[in-house]
């Protein structure tokens, strides 16, 4: 490629600079620091490196480009804007951070073409480019052949000391640095300002240091603010290292060009004010007026799109090339990128009836997960560390993704559920149709919380096991056991819960969550052993709730259960109806699937004229008192658990039979 003059690079680097002053400024809210300090390396990454189509912001063999600094996303919708996307016109540029634009305040996938991943909260954005890697890596061993390579692209990030502080960037990088992805590239915005000021109060290590403990390829460009020629031999030697992912320090002055809030915290997050932008203008010599950019920028940067119209014409002549010489592996990997299930997927699911041996859900789960493997070649995960408790294997599966056999498909993340959970995002982000889940305890939600969020949020189908789902985890004491978390998953927009209670119901929320590629599903699996109901539906977990024993009439009573202690409720309403009382027992597998059918159906299986109910979950009461109402009552958790045998604490915290007739016979008189 033929290098542009050296005038013509500042012209385009201060196109966004200015834009990003501009924009921060009508807005009166953002952060322009990082878009000013980081334009050399997002002019040189984006007009220089990054393979894209603007016209197509789809095509699959692109380049990911992840801005995990999101706050700074001002750079990312000045070179969307730039380089010819549709989706942020000039007009997206003024309407910064207003009601309904697709310019919102953090980069967010559903909003806005082109934007790889939702970065939000600091960390998750490298994390995710690690999953992002880790699906470009498996694709490319399973479908690439030796004269034809169909996936082959590059994840680039630009990072800040914000990312490389938080946690889980930690774990993330070092997991890739031990699966050695060396198509992942790092620039690291070195700016040594954060919001507390120089980084010096709280941040002095040698993070070069530490990615090369990770095994990671390091470099320090030293000048970020105008080197241009130096971060491009940076980012060519970095793509030459193929055996393990690299990081370019880029040290950088944030706010550049500004000549009173340059290398201050004050330019991090608030706008430049109209005298400041009139004095950066003179600065860098910038003689246009707001949101004006000189045509010679735009011809610069938006020889990006016929570039892109090549590289995927070209692509696409592979793709035929690859149709012809192999027909069913084209075959399956077009219907992954259509988001197509294979035909009888589901087929080998088991099916379960009450004189077959319970099992703890867990166990369920393992075995839907041996089903689905042979059938749904795109499922890919695994555990964090926990394979022989969780039950995330796949039957028959041998071996693991390692560098040696990215063809794999289990994930090993290691003690490490964040960076697990957000990796998981990262492949559900390639919009590949892989199909990611990963297993750990229930009570290790709290780690993900942030990551999980951001997998509803974007409207990702992760899937999460999480098993050990109540005090019936037992000895390990209340640390492990999570009685509060299975409300506060439900309280989480866009989040399916399911607490199956039974080998059916855990087949029927298997079945729902592979179906569900627009919204995350949490699994809420038990340690321990439950019966098989005898009307138990796989089919009706898609209700949420349904009715599994009713009584002839009208109801006195209704027993809601889930999970373990579904049972609870059968055998009490056994005993209650012996004794001439007429009792309803509701299975409500998915309170978020129930609350989504028609007013008709909730007032069949939940009569309003029938207050008297009883719900019984061993976690905490929140969210149930709508079901239960002022005349019902409920068998929860008040309080942490305990350290004691799993059934010693189902029955002392009063999950029990005697306690469900107690609190039945009190609501009945």
């Amino acid at each position: 490629m033929v290098a542009a003059p050296a005038s013509l690079d500042n012209l385009c680097i201060n196109s966004i600079r200015m834009l990003a002053v501009d924009a921060v400024n009508k807005s009166n809210s953002g952060h322009p620091g990082l878009p000013m300090g980081c334009a050399p390396m997002g002019y040189a990454l984006w007009d220089k490196f990054l393979r894209h189509n603007p016209k197509n912001p789809k095509w699959f063999n692109r380049d990911r480009f992840v801005l995990s600094a999101g706050h700074g996303c001002m750079l990312l919708y000045a070179l969307l804007h730039l380089t010819g996307y549709d989706s942020v016109t000039i007009e997206d540029i003024k309407q910064f951070r207003q009601w309904g634009a697709r310019t919102p305040g953090h980069p967010e996938t559903f909003e806005t073409a082109g934007v790889e991943v939702t970065a939000g909260p600091l960390g998750a954005g490298i994390s995710n480019a690690v999953g992002l890697a880790i699906a470009e890596t498996h694709l490319a061993a399973k479908f690439n052949k030796p004269d034809v390579s169909l996936v082959d692209h590059f994840t680039y990030v630009i990072m800040g000391d914000g990312c490389n502080q938080e946690g889980v960037s930690s774990e993330a990088c070092s997991l890739a640095g031990h699966l050695k992805l060396g198509k992942l590239i790092a620039l690291y915005d070195d700016n040594h300002i954060t919001i507390d000021g120089k980084t010096d109060v709280s941040f002095t290590e040698d993070v070069l240091k530490r990615y090369e403990s990770y095994g990671w390829h390091i470099q320090h460009v030293s000048d970020g603010n105008g080197d241009v020629n130096s971060i491009e031999k940076a980012i060519s030697l970095a793509k030459q290292v193929t055996d393990k992912p690299s990081i370019i320090k880029i040290t950088t002055t944030i706010g550049f060009g500004s000549p009173n809030k340059s290398d201050t915290a004050g330019v991090h997050g608030a706008p430049l004010g109209q005298e400041e932008a009139e004095l950066t203008r003179e600065a860098l010599n910038w003689h246009y007026a707001p949101f004006e950019i000189p045509q010679e920028a735009y011809d610069q940067y938006r020889k990006a799109i016929e570039r892109g119209a090549t590289l995927e014409n070209n692509w696409n002549e592979s793709l035929a090339k690859y149709r012809s010489k192999y027909p069913n592996e084209a075959k399956e990997f077009e219907r992954m990128l259509r988001g197509e299930l294979p035909e009888n997927w589901d087929k080998d699911l088991p099916a379960y009836t009450s004189e077959e041996k319970g099992l703890a859900t867990r166990k369920h789960s393992q075995i839907c997960l041996g089903a689905l493997g042979p059938n749904l070649p795109e499922l890919i995960g695994g555990s964090a560390d926990l394979t022989h408790s969780n039950y995330t294997d796949i039957k028959g599966e041998t071996g693991s993704f390692q560098p040696e056999t990215p063809e794999k498909r289990y994930l090993h993340f290691g003690v490490r559920e964040h960076a697990m959970a957000a990796i998981l995002n990262g492949i559900a982000y390639h919009d590949s149709g892989l199909i990611p889940y990963g297993g750990t305890f229930l009570v290790f939600a709290d780690y993900m919380r942030g990551s999980m969020r951001l997998s509803a949020l974007s409207e990702l189908g992760v899937i999460y096991v999480l098993t050990h789902d109540s005090i019936g985890v037992g000895e390990d004491g209340p640390t492990h056991q999570p009685i509060e978390t299975i409300p506060s998953l439900r309280a989480m927009p866009n989040m399916l819960v399911f607490r199956p209670g039974d080998g059916n119901e855990t087949t029927g929320s298997y079945r729902l969550a592979i179906k569900n590629r627009k919204r995350p599903s949490s699994l809420c699996l038990s340690r321990q052993g439950m019966p098989n109901q005898t009307n138990s539906s796989s089919e009706k977990v898609a209700f949420g709730g349904y009715v599994l024993e009713d009584c002839e009439g009208t109801p006195e009573l209704i027993l809601i259960g889930t999970g373990s202690e579904l049972n609870l409720c059968v055998e009490a309403a056994k005993n209650l109806t012996s004794k001439g009382k007429k009792v309803r027992v509701v299975s409500m597998p998915c309170v978020e699937l129930f609350e989504e059918q028609s007013d008709s159906y909730k007032e069949e299986v939940l009569p309003t004229s029938v207050r008297k109910r009883i719900v019984v979950e061993a976690a905490q009461s929140f969210g149930w008192h709508k079901y239960i109402g002022l005349d019902g009552d409920s068998v929860t958790m008040n309080s942490f658990g305990a350290s004691a045998p799993g059934g010693t604490c189902m029955e002392k915290f009063g999950f029990t039979v005697e306690n469900v007739l107690g609190k039945a016979n009190k609501l009945l008189g």
